[in-house]
């Protein structure tokens, strides 16, 4: 497993922009962390943990949910062992914990099934 720290949540009006970071710490998977491909998933309140985007390992392939493709963008930094999560014209229905996950496989974390680690996620709250 490898350890995700997210950051970057908060509170923004409709129609905001936000910036979501995940460091990852994989040494102790012995992995690096150019083996794992990324993802950033949201929870709402009452609702189950949605994919919102995904990136490969190498960063040259990346899917969104269909909600937030044109507003939204994943990226990742591998010297720095980080990924981002871009998002512009937020609405309020996107409120929700934002969640990092990691694994080897892009097919497994666009599944959202069986992902090998997960951060604590961070709260996103858009207000109308």
């Amino acid at each position: 497993q490898v350890q995700l720290v997210e950051s970057g949540g908060g509170l923004v009006q409709a129609g905001g922009s936000l910036r979501l970071s995940c460091a990852a710490s994989p040494a102790a998977s012995g992995r690096t962390f150019v083996n794992y491909a990324m993802a950033w998933f949201r929870q709402a309140p009452g609702k189950e943990r949605d994919l919102v985007a995904a990136i490969s390992w190498g960063g040259g392939t990346t899917y969104y949910a269909d909600s937030v493709k044109g507003r939204f963008t994943v990226s990742r930094d591998n010297a720095k062992n980080t990924v981002y999560l871009r998002m512009h014209s937020l609405k309020p229905e996107e409120t929700g914990v934002y969640y990092c996950a990691a694994d080897p496989s892009i097919d497994t974390v666009r599944a959202g099934s069986g992902i090998g680690s997960w951060g604590q996620g961070t709260q996103v709250t858009v207000s109308s």
